[in-house]
């Protein structure tokens, strides 16, 4: 619009001063419009126009902004007048193609260095990765007396945030109090996201309980645009500071209180609790969160689009992925990948290639988590030779250069396919016998091969890494007990006792009535244990009948009697929730588990034989994958690790490769979610219903009626489409169990409407 008014200007033969013409250059260094802005300035040339300063200045920008650095150059170095605007213009443009010399050259040639060209130079550093060096730029600025601006300070913040540098923020907070600067949203927002990413949220909520919601609400008419933005960026940020340090209960707290107060709720928002639901992987709080973004109308871009395709991924509904994935038009990269990670979450190795291959059909280039997540399905469905071709098509025709994901996936996709000698083979060639990830994943396919002197190998190479850590251990250890080579097993454990490492300890959880239950090895703490354990017995007992028999040879690491053994096996934490769940539930209702650690074989089958004999779907979340048990022994998986084979590093490796989040008891956030049942109800009302069944068209599990049948409150009106928000998950509601691996969330910040101020000019 802005060139179009000055091609009109120009056929009007009006005159345009330097004013507009600095308009109009700013317009096409927007754009991207090189040839227009050359145009421009040879116009400008042959008319006579004056070049002061500022046209000046604007030339220059729109030549780096364009990326034609050579007529910058030209038009910089014939100035006879460079005023710190072009220095800094010119030193912004080379640290953004990453030319950091080029720049910190400029910087020293700088004759006056003004608070803009120090926050130009620490910035561009830190956007490069050269944060040591950004620091000691802002020690010499301080030595320097060069006062900061609100830009220095939010920079500080950031910077410290990314050293952990907690001692630094703290006193630029001090320094930030002293201003008298604090409550300006800009610094406001710089100070939540340091405290969050320094993971001191007790430091993070009272700077944004210490402004009166009344003046946020953006129903307020006084409240500016401008302000309006601001708030919610910093309540996303505190929103997504919790999720960052695993405290769910509050970020669903906070968002709570967003939506009550009346604070805009944007995208970044949404994907952030869509993020937080699928580290929960609580399917019924996710479906929850998809009715409201439908309520509130936001569009299904790609963002948000591969949130949710991700969230049902990992709350287990591959089908509500793939009908997300079906909405989104012109999918990117990110959706893409998305869905072939959904795909290889749940064992669809196959469907994953085709996605994949449909990508590649499409025109988009994959990238290098692209191949990760391709490679992760064709290990976990055994296929080798698509795998194979993979890696290579990564490195031959798109040139990306592997990494430690990559290698650690092709070895453990040689590894399960039995092709033991041909890892190490790929090993050596690669010379990546120091990576520590693919060691453990050897050593992961050796234990599963029964392959110990190879176990052996891949042992003393860790060892010598000291990256023994206790999988390692527990990997060796039991290979060793597979053999009956029962001393070297006790050797390794009393070493791991030695040495202070302890494993962790395998965990299953079922969601049943908004309440999570959690059960170890031999868990005799629940209130219906006797139930529990009678019922499991029995239905042990049944299995056999049909087939199923434990496998205590295999699987067994204690030198015991057979019939010892059976009882080890027969008690792992994943019977334990299933039966549970079996005696909780009515006939039909799929039954969802999840584990911190992998599913051992003998209760793989368990599962299998409890499914076909009782018609039970059941769906098991474990540290690596969904496995899905319809229809009894039909289901073919590969996995055959047990419950002890992965911990450590080799347990975060699998979740990068995966994109998946360990779920982590200890931070409690499997506590009581009470009041689900009241959560629909601010988000689908039955004025509307006939409407939104038209409109929203979600389908399956998560469309409209599903979703409002878990409660409904006739006092939520359209006009009042938050009214109840306040009772959502309130403290009362919320109880804690008595279990030691939680921790228990403090709502006494959250409740209180007014925190004391941060007081003597300090952080503290």
């Amino acid at each position: 619009m802005v060139l179009q008014l000055f091609r009109k200007m120009q056929v009007e033969g009006v005159r345009p001063n330097q004013f507009t013409l600095s308009s109009v250059l700013r317009s096409c260094s927007s754009s991207s419009e090189r040839l227009i802005a050359k145009g421009i300035h040879g116009w400008i040339l042959r008319i006579g126009i004056d070049l002061d300063t500022a046209l000046e200045n604007s030339l220059l920008d729109v030549y780096v902004k364009c990326g034609d650095f050579r007529c910058a150059e030209r038009l910089f170095e014939t100035r006879k007048e460079r005023d710190s605007i072009a220095w800094n213009i010119m030193m912004d443009g080379y640290i953004r193609i990453g030319n950091v010399d080029k720049s910190m050259d400029l910087f020293n040639r700088l004759p006056f260095q003004d608070v803009d060209s120090w926050n130009t130079i620490i910035g561009g550093l830190m956007r490069n990765g050269h944060e040591r060096t950004a620091l000691e730029l802002l020690y010499q600025m301080v030595k320097n007396g060069t006062s900061f601006d609100k830009v220095t300070f939010s920079t500080g913040l950031v910077l410290a945030s990314t050293l952990s540098l907690l001692e630094l923020g703290r006193q630029i907070h001090g320094l930030v109090l002293r201003f008298g600067i604090h409550g300006e949203g800009f610094i406001r927002t710089s100070l939540v996201n340091f405290y969050c990413k320094c993971g001191k949220m007790e430091k993070a909520l009272p700077i944004i309980k210490n402004v009166p919601l009344v003046h946020l609400n953006s129903l307020n008419p006084k409240t500016t645009d401008d302000e309006k933005m601001t708030e919610i960026v910093t309540w996303s940020t505190l929103i997504a500071g919790y999720v960052r340090n695993d405290d769910y209960e509050g970020a669903l707290q906070t968002f709570v209180s967003m939506v009550r107060e009346h604070i805009g709720v944007d995208q970044f928002t949404i994907t952030t609790i869509a993020s937080m639901c699928a580290n929960l992987g609580i399917l019924t709080l996710g479906q929850q969160i998809h009715a409201f973004i439908q309520k509130i109308g936001h569009a299904m871009d790609f963002h948000l689009g591969s949130s949710l395709v991700d969230m049902y991924s990992k709350c287990g509904s591959l089908e509500d992925a793939r009908m997300i994935f079906k909405k989104i038009i012109s999918p990117n990269v990110v959706l893409w990948t998305s869905m072939i990670s959904a795909c290889a979450l749940h064992g669809q190795g196959r469907e994953a290639i085709q996605f994949f291959e449909l990508m590649i059909r499409e025109g988009i280039k994959p990238n290098e988590i692209s191949f990760t997540v391709v490679l992760t399905a064709c290990s976990h469905a055994g296929l080798l030779e698509e795998g194979c071709k993979c890696f290579r098509l990564m490195k031959e025709v798109y040139h990306i250069k592997p990494g430690v994901e990559h290698f650690t996936c092709m070895v453990d996709l040689y590894g399960r396919a039995g092709r033991l000698v041909e890892a190490k083979e790929f090993i050596a060639r690669h010379h990546i016998s120091h990576l520590s990830s693919v060691l453990k994943s050897f050593l992961s396919s050796c234990r599963l091969h029964k392959k110990v002197e190879m176990g052996k190998w891949a042992s003393k190479k860790l060892f010598h890494l000291k990256s023994f850590d206790a999988g390692s251990h527990v990997l060796l250890s039991n290979m060793c007990a597979n053999k009956h080579r029962w001393e070297e097993a006790a050797k390794l454990r009393s070493l791991m006792q030695r040495r202070g490492i302890n494993k962790l300890p395998g965990q299953s959880w079922i969601q049943l009535k908004n309440q999570v239950h959690t059960f170890f090895v031999g868990d005799r703490s629940h209130p219906r244990k006797a139930e529990i354990y009678s019922y499991l017995d029995e239905l042990i007992g049944r299995l056999k009948e049909i087939g199923y028999s434990s496998s205590t040879a295999e699987l067994v690491m204690q030198d015991v009697e057979e019939e010892e053994g059976e009882l080890l096996l027969g008690h792992h934490s994943e019977k334990l929730a299933i039966a549970y769940g079996i005696i909780s539930t009515p006939l039909g209702t799929p039954i969802r588990i999840m584990k911190n650690l992998r599913v051992c074989s003998d209760c793989h089958n368990f599962i299998k034989y409890t499914s076909q004999l009782l018609g039970r779907e059941i769906i098991v979340r474990d540290i690596c994958r969904f496995h899905h048990f319809k229809h009894g022994p039909k289901e073919v998986e590969e996995d055959d690790d047990d419950e002890e084979s992965l911990s450590g590093e080799s347990i975060k490796n699998s979740f990068r490769s995966l994109s998946l989040r360990k779920p982590n008891i200890s931070t409690g956030i499997h506590r009581l979610f009470k009041g689900f049942k009241n959560f629909s109800q601010y988000f689908v009302y039955k004025e509307e219903m006939e409407e939104l069944v038209m409109d929203m068209e979600i389908g399956g599990p998560t469309d409209v009626k599903h979703v409002t049948h878990i409660g409904w409150d006739g006092s939520a009106t359209v006009n009042d489409a938050v009214m109840g928000w306040e009772n959502l998950i309130s403290p009362e509601l919320l109880s804690v169990p008595s279990d030691p691996w939680r921790r228990s969330f403090d709502f006494s910040m959250a409740a209180q409407p007014d925190q004391p101020p941060l007081v003597n000019g300090s952080a503290s």
